[in-house]
């Protein structure tokens, strides 16, 4: 029966999860509009995601000749698989956060977070009245 409550409640708790990492990745970003050189973050919210409702979802590739390269590691999608942005226009100072880009994309994250919140409340409360008969 747990199992059950857990498994209709994980794509939730993951995708949470994933939006909490990302609101702060994204925050990291806007805290350092001013730093020279820095470069801006993100990460695929849905590579992600759909990488962590898998079971195994790191796949060796297959090497099929000797002189293959081989990954040195991989990448655990949980670690929020940081990629750099590709900047619009970079400063002269080499910092590629665009704040106009970064203030969209943390308010979309905030505003999804909170829809994925609500979600979770409404599938709570459907529990609780299937379970009580009202």
């Amino acid at each position: 029966m747990l199992g059950r409550l857990d498994d209709y409640f994980r794509p939730q708790e993951t995708a949470l999860s994933l939006r909490s990492q990302r609101q702060e990745v994204l925050a990291s970003n806007i805290a350092n509009n001013d730093t020279p050189g820095y470069k801006a973050r993100d990460f695929d919210f849905k590579k992600s995601f759909e990488a962590a409702l898998q079971k195994n979802p790191v796949k060796p590739l297959a090497a099929t000749d000797a002189r293959h390269l081989q990954p040195k590691d991989s990448v655990d999608p949980l670690s929020k698989a940081l990629l750099y942005r590709n900047p619009r226009q970079s400063g002269i100072d080499g910092n590629t956060v665009d704040m106009n880009a970064e203030m969209a994309a943390f308010t979309d994250n905030a505003i999804r977070y909170q829809a994925g919140i609500t979600f979770m409340q409404k599938k709570v409360e459907g529990l609780r009245s299937a379970l009580t008969g009202q």
